[in-house]
C-alpha cells in the first residue's frame, strides 16, 4: 500500500463499496484496491490537484454471482491476459505508450464499474475500470467539490457535479475518450487522443445547470433506486426527482426539486456553512436489516422494548419510501422521501412528484466527519471534536465562502496548519433515547493535530456484503494472481496501513506495523506479489467500518468475543461470562489467526459441515468441531461452578438452584450439588430443578430416593408433585413402594386424618402414589383397588380397559358403581344425577354380565346386602334393556333369575318398565307380583295379572270399583270377548246411569243393542239417554251400511266372474284342417319294420294314426313314436326326455300343440281345444298332463264296440265321454299354464 503515499502524497477522498476500496489523493491519483486482500487493481492519474469526491456506477457494484463457474473465471482471465498486441510498431510513440499501459482488468461483474472523480483542478473524470479507453474528462473551470454518477451511467452517460461555482450541473451524453481540457494528464491524454484521431471527437456532450446561486455545493448523492438526488449547498439540503424510472406521461417532472431543508440559522453556521463538508447517505434497508440480525444474536446487544419497536417500524416501512441520513456540521437529519402520486384528504385530486419529510433531527457536540446507520436503531457517527479555545488565536476566521489557503508545509490539497486538533471519535447513537450508547474512544491516527473535519471519511461495508467479499476471495485470486495476505488491522480499532512517514499508535501491537512496511513495493494489476492471507478481522461477523484520514486507514469491527470473555472473568462476572460462552462456544481456545488459517469462508460456515466443504476436509472439520465443543463444555462447567460457588457463599440458595439447572449437565455434578443442598437442608430450593429425564450416564438412583424419602416424611403433596414429574426409571420403584406401604401399615396416614384443614389429604396422596407405582410394577389389581378407594373413575376404567380387569371389581361392586358419586354429595343428588354418575360403571357390569365374566348374582348380592335399591334398579334396567334390544333367539333374560326382586325394584322406581316386565317375563310369581302391585296401588298392572291368570271378573271389578273407568272396562270386555264378562258388566251397570250411557256410546257392535236396551230398568233417569241411543243407532246404521256396501261389491264381482266363465264356455274353438293336394298318396311303400317295432305299434297303448287303408303315414309314425317313446328307427327313448317344457316350438293354428302335426279333414282321433286357442290330440294331451300314467282307451276313443262307420257316437256316450275327459284335464291349457309358471318363477 506504500504506492498510495509515494512521493509524499496523502489521501483526500475515499469510498468503499462491494469488493472495492477507491482512494483519491492530493496529487490527483486514483487507487482502486481489491478487498479483502487490499491489493491494488488499478492506479491512474486523473487530476492535477486534490481529489475532492469519488462516485461509482452502479452503486453498490455487483458481486460475483453464486453460479459463476471456475471455467468462466479462467476464460475471463485468459481474455484479459491474452489480448492481441497493438498494430503500431514498438518504435512508434503510440506503441511505446501502449507498452506502458497496465494489463486489462478481468471482465467480471464486480469489475464492470465506472469511477467518477472530481478535483480542485475543476475537472471531472469518469473512467471505466475494465476499458482504459472508456474515459471522459470534463473541465468546469472552477473547483468541483462533488460528483455523482447516474446509477445507469453505462447507458445514459449522465452525472451531476457541483462546487465552488454554486451550480448543480447535469452532464449528459459526453462521449467516451473526449476531453475539454487543454492541459491533461495520463487519463486526459488517453481521452483526448484516440477518438479525436478518428475524426469523431466533435460531440462534447451537454451541460445543464439545474440549480445555482446558493453558495458552494459540498455533497451530491444519487439515491439507491436512482429516482432522487440530494445535494447540499450553503443554504441547506435539496432533494430532486431524476428522470430515471419515470413514466413518459410524467417526463416533465424530471429534474424538479421536491424538497428543501434549511440549515440552522446561527452565526456559526453563517460562517462555516461553506467550509463544513456535508455527509449524506441513502439507507440500504436490506443491508441494515441483515446487520441488525447479526447483532441481535449477541446476548450483550439485547434491544430494549422501545428499540425493538423502532427496529420493527424501520423494517416494515413502506418499501416505496427511501430514507436518507444527512450529517452536516453538528446536526443530523433523518429524512424520508415519499414517492409522488394523487393526493388524498385536503389534497385530493392534486398530483405531486414526491415530497421530503424530516423524521428526526439530532444535535451533536462535534463536527460530523462521517455518518451511517449501523443497525435499525443505532447511528454510527465519525465525530471530529472541536479544537481548544486557542484555535481562534492560531487561525484567523474565514469569510463566508472563503476557502482555507493551501500553501504551507502540508501536502498539496490544502491540509491546514492546525496543531491543536483532537483525534476523531467513533460514536454510536441510540435513535430511541437519542443518547450516546458507546464511545469507541479516540482513534489513533497520524498527524491528527493538523487535520480538519473534512480530512476524515467514513465508509461502512454492511455485513451481507462483507461476507460476499470474503466469499469471493478465491475467485479473485484466480483472476489476476492476487495474494491473500494483508496488513494486520486492529480490533478496537488499530492502524490498518500507513505511509512511510506515518506516526504509529503507542498501543498498536501489529507486527505489520514494522518498518518493513515502508519499503513495500507498489502493487499494480498484473504484478506478482508475495502470497498473503486475508486478515481475520474481515471474516468476523458484522459490518466493517473504514475510517480514512490523509495518512491512515482504520478498520473497525465488532469486539472480539474472546476478549470480552476474558474481561468478564477478570471482573468475576461469571453469569455474563457463562451466557456469552453458551451462546458462542466457538470462542474457546480460538484466536483470530487460527480461525483465518482454518477457514476462509464466512463466519456462519465455521461450525458447519455442509456439502460446500470438500470431502477430503470433512474429517478435519469434524475433528475441529469436536475439539471446540469439548473445550467449550469444559470451560462452561468450570465457569458455571464458579458462578454457583459465588451464589452459595452469598447464601442465595434459590438463585443458586436456578443456576444449577442452567449450567450443570453431568451426573457427577448433579449428585455432588444435590447432596450439598441436602446437607444445608435446602432441598426445597433445588428439588424442582432436578432432571426429570434420564441422563447419559444417569444420575444414581439413590439421589432421587433420598429426595423422595425426605418429602414422604416431610411434605407429601410435594412428594406427589415430584413423583408425577419424574420418570419411574429414575429411582427404585420397589423401595419407594415399600415406604408408602409402611405409611399405611403403621397408620402414619389415615383416611379420616386432617392435614392442613383438609380431610384425608395425605392418605389420598399415598394411595394415588401407590396406585401409580403398582401400575408401573405390573400389579394392576392392587392399583385398581387403590383407584376404586380413591374414586378415580378415569384411572379405573383405563386399567379395566387396557388390562382386562373387569372381574377384579367383583370384590367391591358398590364402590365401583359409586366411582363418580362423591360421598359428601350423595344425599343431595337427584336420581337423574345419580343415573348419569353411575352410567359408565353400570354399562360395564351389564356388558360383562352378558359376556359371562361378571355373574349377575355377585352384583345383585352385594347391592342387596347394602340395600342399594337405586343401584339395583340401574343394573336391572340395563340388563332388561339389553335383553329387549337383542333378537330373542340370541340372548336370554338375565333378570329372570331375580324376577321377584326385579318386580319389587321396578315397582319402586319405574312403573312403565314394570308393566313391560310383567307382560314379557314368565319367571316371576304371580302372587308376589300381584301383592307388589296391590301394595303400590298399580291397578292396570293388577288387572293385567288377573286377566293373565283367568280371573277376568276380578280384573273387571278392579277396573270398575278401583278405577271407575267404564271406558277401560268396556275395552277390557272387548279384548276378552267373553259373553259372561259382558253379562257381568251389564249387571253391574244397570243401576248406574253413567255406565249405561257409556255403554250406549262405546259398546258399538260388540253386543246386541236390543239386549242392552231391554236390560235398562224402567223409570231409571239416565242423563244423555237420547244421545246414547242416537249414537248406538248411528253405529249400527253405519255398520249396516258398510255391510250392505260390501255385499253389493261382492255380488257385482261374483256376477262379473260368472259372466266371464259363461262367455269362455260358450266360446267357439277354431279347428283348422290340412287339405290334401290332388297328387297326395295315402299309401307308401315302406320297409318292413323290426319285430320289436311291429309289436310296439300293435300294442294296446299305441295310438293308430292310419290313413285310408290303415297304413301309418310318416307323420303319423313320427307322432306315434313321440307318444310311445319309439323313434323312427325303432329305438326306445327314456321317459324323461318327453317331459313337458322341452319342446319350445310355438303352436300353429290347425296343428296339435303337442306334436305340432296338422289336423286332417277326417281326423280319426278326438281333438280337445281350449279357449286360448291351443288344440291337442286327446292322447297327446293326456300324455302331456299325465306322463307317468297309462292312457285309458275309453278316454282316447278306441273302444272296440264303437261303430265308426256311422260317423259318430250316441248322445249318451258323448256326454259320458266328455264328463270323464273333463275330470282328467282340469287346470286349463297346459301350455299356457307352463308359461305362467315360468314367468312367476322368474319374478320370484
Amino acid at each position: 500500500m506504500s504506492a498510495v503515499y509515494r512521493n509524499g502524497d496523502a489521501t483526500s477522498a475515499f469510498l468503499v463499496a462491494g469488493d472495492k476500496m477507491i482512494v483519491g489523493t492530493h496529487n490527483g491519483n486514483i487507487h482502486v484496491i481489491q478487498l479483502p486482500d487490499f491489493q491494488s487493481v488499478r492506479v491512474y492519474h486523473a487530476h492535477s490537484a486534490s481529489v475532492t469526491s469519488i462516485s461509482i456506477s452502479p452503486y453498490p457494484p455487483p458481486s460475483l454471482p453464486p453460479t459463476l463457474k471456475p471455467d468462466a473465471v479462467a476464460r475471463a482471465v485468459s481474455q484479459s491476459v491474452n489480448r492481441p498486441p497493438s498494430r503500431q510498431s514498438p518504435s512508434s510513440p503510440a506503441g511505446q505508450r501502449k507498452a506502458q499501459e497496465p494489463p486489462q482488468v478481468p471482465n467480471l461483474p464486480s469489475n464492470n464499474i465506472y469511477i467518477g472523480t472530481s478535483s480542485m483542478d475543476g475537472n471531472v473524470c469518469v473512467q471505466s475500470l475494465i476499458d482504459l479507453r472508456d474515459v471522459q474528462l470534463r473541465n468546469f473551470a472552477r473547483p468541483v467539490q462533488a460528483v455523482a454518477l447516474s446509477p445507469d451511467y453505462k447507458n445514459d452517460r449522465t452525472y451531476l457535479s457541483g462546487g465552488l461555482a454554486g451550480s448543480l450541473v447535469l452532464t449528459v451524453g459526453a462521449p467516451q475518450g473526449r476531453s475539454t481540457s487543454t492541459v491533461t494528464g495520463t487519463a486526459a491524454a488517453a481521452a483526448s487522443g484516440w477518438l479525436g484521431s478518428m475524426g469523431i471527437g466533435s460531440n462534447t456532450g451537454k451541460d445543464t445547470v439545474l440549480h445555482s446561486g446558493e453558495g458552494t455545493i459540498s455533497t451530491i448523492k444519487w439515491s439507491l433506486s436512482g429516482k432522487y438526488v440530494v445535494w447540499l449547498n450553503e443554504h441547506g439540503i435539496k432533494v430532486m426527482r431524476t428522470k430515471l424510472h419515470l413514466d413518459s406521461a410524467d417526463a416533465e417532472d424530471a429534474w424538479k426539486r421536491i424538497g428543501h431543508i434549511d440549515r440552522p440559522q446561527t452565526d456559526e453556521w453563517e460562517e462555516m456553512a461553506g467550509v463544513w463538508k456535508g455527509r449524506a447517505e441513502w439507507i440500504d434497508d436490506q443491508a441494515i436489516g441483515g446487520d441488525g440480525e447479526d447483532k441481535g444474536n449477541d446476548p450483550s446487544n439485547a434491544l430494549s422494548p422501545a428499540a425493538t419497536k423502532l427496529s420493527q417500524q424501520a423494517q416494515s416501512h413502506d418499501k416505496s419510501i427511501e430514507r436518507l441520513i444527512v450529517g452536516w456540521g453538528g446536526t443530523i437529519w433523518m429524512i424520508h422521501v415519499h414517492p409522488g402520486g394523487v393526493g388524498t384528504g385536503k389534497h385530493a385530486g392534486e398530483k405531486s412528484i414526491g415530497r421530503a419529510e424530516i423524521v428526526k433531527i439530532l444535535r451533536m457536540d462535534c463536527i460530523i466527519s462521517g455518518i451511517s446507520l449501523y443497525t435499525p436503531t443505532l447511528l454510527l457517527v465519525l465525530a471530529y471534536c472541536k479544537p481548544g479555545g486557542d484555535e481562534d488565536e492560531d487561525e484567523p476566521k474565514l469569510a463566508k465562502g472563503q476557502r482555507p489557503s493551501s500553501s504551507g508545509s502540508g501536502p498539496s490539497g490544502g491540509i491546514k496548519r492546525r496543531h491543536n486538533a483532537q483525534p476523531p471519535e467513533l460514536r454510536l447513537i441510540d435513535l430511541v433515547s437519542q443518547t450516546e450508547v458507546d464511545n469507541l474512544d479516540s482513534l489513533s491516527v497520524s498527524r491528527f493535530e493538523r487535520l480538519s473535519s473534512n480530512d476524515y471519511h467514513l465508509g461502512v461495508l454492511p455485513a451481507s456484503r462483507a461476507a460476499s467479499v470474503v466469499a469471493s476471495r478465491g475467485a479473485l485470486e484466480a483472476l489476476a494472481g492476487f495474494g491473500t495476505d494483508m496488513w494486520n488491522a486492529a480490533i478496537n480499532p488499530r492502524s490498518l496501513f500507513s505511509s512511510g512517514a506515518s506516526i504509529r499508535s503507542r498501543d498498536s501491537n501489529d507486527n505489520a506495523s514494522s518498518p518493513r512496511a515502508n519499503t513495500m513495493a507498489s502493487v499494480r494489476a498484473g504484478s506478482k506479489p508475495a502470497s498473503k492471507t486475508v486478515h481475520p478481522n474481515l471474516i468476523k461477523p458484522g459490518a466493517k467500518i473504514f475510517i480514512h484520514s490523509p495518512y491512515d486507514c482504520v478498520l473497525a469491527t465488532q469486539r472480539d468475543l474472546t476478549d470480552h470473555l476474558d474481561w468478564l472473568l477478570e471482573h468475576q462476572n461469571y453469569q455474563n461470562a457463562w451466557e456469552l460462552l453458551n451462546g458462542h462456544p466457538e470462542i474457546v481456545n480460538s484466536s483470530p489467526d487460527r480461525l483465518s488459517d482454518l477457514f476462509s469462508s464466512s463466519p456462519d460456515q465455521r461450525l458447519s459441515t455442509t456439502d460446500d466443504f470438500y470431502e477430503d476436509t470433512m474429517s478435519v472439520v469434524d475433528e475441529q468441531i469436536r475439539f471446540m465443543n469439548s473445550s467449550a463444555e469444559k470451560e462452561k462447567r468450570r465457569i458455571g461452578g464458579l458462578w454457583i460457588d459465588e451464589l452459595i457463599e452469598e447464601k442465595n440458595w434459590t438463585r443458586a438452584a436456578e443456576v444449577v439447572a442452567k449450567v450443570v449437565n453431568t451426573p457427577h455434578q448433579w449428585e455432588k450439588l444435590i447432596y450439598r443442598f441436602a446437607e444445608a437442608e435446602k432441598l426445597d430450593e433445588i428439588a424442582d430443578y432436578i432432571p426429570s429425564e434420564p441422563m447419559h450416564p444417569p444420575i444414581p438412583r439413590a439421589v432421587y430416593e433420598v429426595v423422595l424419602n425426605h418429602y414422604i416424611q416431610a411434605d407429601k403433596p410435594r412428594f406427589k408433585e415430584l413423583l408425577d414429574r419424574w420418570g419411574t426409571e429414575l429411582f427404585d420403584v420397589i423401595e419407594i413402594t415399600k415406604v408408602l406401604e409402611n405409611q399405611l401399615r403403621y397408620r402414619d396416614v389415615r383416611e379420616d386424618s386432617i392435614d392442613d384443614g383438609e380431610k384425608g389429604r395425605d392418605w389420598r396422596v399415598v394411595m394415588e402414589s401407590l396406585g401409580r407405582l403398582y401400575e408401573v410394577n405390573g400389579r394392576y389389581r392392587e392399583a385398581l383397588k387403590c383407584y376404586i378407594r380413591l374414586q378415580d373413575a378415569d384411572s379405573v376404567m383405563r386399567l379395566i380397559r387396557d388390562n382386562h380387569l373387569a372381574d377384579a371389581v367383583t370384590d367391591d361392586v358398590p364402590s365401583f358403581i359409586a366411582l363418580r358419586v362423591p360421598e359428601a354429595e350423595l344425599s343431595r343428588m337427584s336420581i337423574p344425577e345419580l343415573e348419569e354418575a353411575t352410567s359408565e360403571a353400570i354399562t360395564l357390569l351389564v356388558d360383562e354380565a352378558h359376556r359371562g365374566l361378571i355373574k349377575p348374582g355377585i352384583v345383585v348380592g352385594q347391592l342387596e346386602k347394602k340395600n342399594l335399591n337405586l343401584y339395583l334398579y340401574f343394573y336391572f334396567r340395563g340388563l332388561w334393556r339389553e335383553y329387549r334390544e337383542r333378537p330373542v333367539d340370541e340372548t336370554v333374560s338375565l333378570v329372570d333369575d331375580f324376577a321377584d326382586l326385579a318386580v319389587h325394584i321396578f315397582a319402586l322406581f319405574d312403573r312403565e318398565l314394570l308393566m313391560d316386565f310383567l307382560k314379557v317375563s314368565t319367571s316371576y310369581r304371580f302372587e308376589e307380583a300381584a301383592q307388589e302391585c296391590e301394595q303400590a296401588g298399580y291397578i292396570p298392572e293388577l288387572v293385567y295379572l288377573y286377566s293373565k291368570t283367568g280371573r277376568m271378573k276380578d280384573a273387571l271389578y278392579l277396573i270398575i270399583d278401583r278405577l271407575g273407568d267404564v271406558s277401560q272396562a268396556i275395552s277390557f270386555a272387548k279384548e276378552q270377548d267373553d259373553p259372561g264378562l259382558w253379562e257381568d258388566l251389564l249387571d253391574y251397570s244397570m243401576d248406574k246411569p253413567r255406565f249405561i250411557r257409556a255403554l250406549l256410546e262405546e259398546v258399538g257392535t260388540a253386543i246386541n243393542p236390543i239386549t242392552l236396551v231391554r236390560r235398562i230398568p224402567e223409570g231409571l233417569e239416565i242423563p244423555g239417554l237420547r244421545e246414547g241411543l242416537k249414537h248406538i243407532m248411528k253405529e249400527h246404521e253405519i255398520q249396516y251400511s258398510i255391510s250392505s256396501g260390501v255385499a253389493r261389491v261382492l255380488r257385482s264381482e261374483v256376477a262379473a266372474y260368472q259372466n266371464q266363465l259363461r262367455s269362455g264356455q260358450r266360446k267357439a274353438i277354431k279347428f283348422e284342417v290340412l287339405a290334401h293336394a290332388q297328387d297326395h298318396v295315402d299309401v307308401q311303400v315302406k320297409d318292413v319294420p323290426s319285430i320289436a317295432a311291429a309289436k310296439a305299434i300293435s300294442s294296446a297303448t299305441a295310438t293308430p294314426l292310419t290313413g285310408g287303408t290303415g297304413t301309418t303315414t310318416p307323420s303319423e309314425t313320427q307322432d306315434f313314436a313321440t307318444i310311445t317313446g319309439i323313434d323312427a328307427t325303432g329305438d326306445k327313448h327314456h321317459a324323461h326326455h318327453q317331459q313337458p317344457g322341452h319342446d319350445h316350438r310355438e303352436a300353429k293354428p290347425g296343428h296339435c300343440a303337442r306334436c305340432h302335426e296338422p289336423f286332417t279333414e277326417w281326423e280319426p282321433e278326438t281333438l280337445v281345444g281350449f279357449a286360448c286357442g291351443h288344440v291337442f290330440h286327446v292322447t297327446h294331451l293326456l300324455e302331456y298332463l299325465h306322463p307317468d300314467q297309462e292312457i285309458d282307451a275309453s278316454l282316447a276313443g278306441r273302444s272296440g264296440d264303437e261303430d265308426r262307420t256311422r260317423g259318430g257316437r250316441f248322445v249318451g256316450s258323448k256326454v259320458t265321454h266328455a264328463r270323464l275327459l273333463r275330470d282328467r284335464i282340469e287346470g286349463g291349457c297346459p301350455v299356457c299354464r307352463s308359461k305362467r309358471e315360468v314367468v312367476e318363477g322368474s319374478k320370484g
